[in-house]
């Protein structure tokens, strides 16, 4: 007699940087991933030790690996990261892991590039800026794509949604995102700017990417991968996502 077992939920970790990123995240799950069993892991002193250093240093770092290896080690299969700004740390922190390790905006540039076009980076957290830019740099070359981007900071809406001013928020975002040179995609850089989606495409005609959707997509396909005959290689990616050499 076969015996069915039951098949358990993946149980994603997720890093916070920032409180507000939260809540986005747990919607896009719900939306996209809703049988996933996210674990939300909040570290806001991150956040404040990046603005105050003004750069990563090897201490944050050694911070962000340490937060993975400790998500491995109480049974995550997969980690995702939702801030940013700490683009080359978490690259860093997928050597020798075992399980994916996604940054943030990864599968939102990913698509952005796919879409061309002339693309804007609209950032609520200024230090997430230039980290992001260099990332669409190298992901457009190695995808031999020609580049045509520009950076944005939207100063004060980060206040006001922390200041549990949401409407605010939005608001500048969509205002910040209609004064801009044309563009063809718009992306929403913080996963706390995903709720201003609505309010920005009301304003443009551009298409509008937001992380969280985009991450949790891409993610929930790398999983079905892993399920099926896939494995990761060392440096925490799917071996299929590796090129060999030639």
């Amino acid at each position: 007699m076969e015996v069915f077992r039951p098949i358990m939920a993946h149980r994603i970790a997720v890093i916070h940087a920032m409180r507000v990123a939260v809540a986005p995240l747990e919607e896009a799950f719900q939306r996209h991933w809703p049988e996933a069993h996210p674990h939300c892991v909040l570290d806001e002193s991150l956040a404040r030790e990046l603005a105050e250093a003004g750069r990563l240093t090897q201490h944050i770092t050694d911070r962000i690996a340490r937060l993975a290896r400790d998500c491995r080690a109480q049974g995550a299969q997969a980690v995702l990261f939702s801030c940013s700004a700490f683009g080359a740390a978490i690259e860093a922190a997928r050597q020798g892991m075992d399980v994916p390790v996604l940054k943030p905006n990864e599968a939102m540039l990913e698509e952005a590039l796919e879409a061309g076009g002339r693309i804007r980076i609209m950032a609520t957290f200024e230090p997430s800026l230039p980290s992001m830019v260099k990332e669409l740099r190298e992901m457009a070359a190695l995808k031999g794509k020609d580049l045509r981007a520009e950076a944005c900071f939207v100063p004060s809406a980060l206040e006001a949604l922390e200041s549990k001013n949401p409407e605010l928020h939005d608001a500048l975002i969509a205002e910040a995102a209609r004064k801009g040179a044309p563009c063809d995609v718009i992306l929403l850089a913080q996963f706390s700017m995903a709720r201003a989606l609505p309010a920005v495409a009301k304003r443009v005609e551009a298409r509008v990417l937001n992380s969280p959707d985009s991450a949790v997509a891409k993610l929930r396909g790398l999983m079905a991968a892993l399920n099926g005959n896939g494995r990761l290689s060392p440096n925490g990616r799917p071996a299929a996502e590796v090129k060999k050499p030639s």
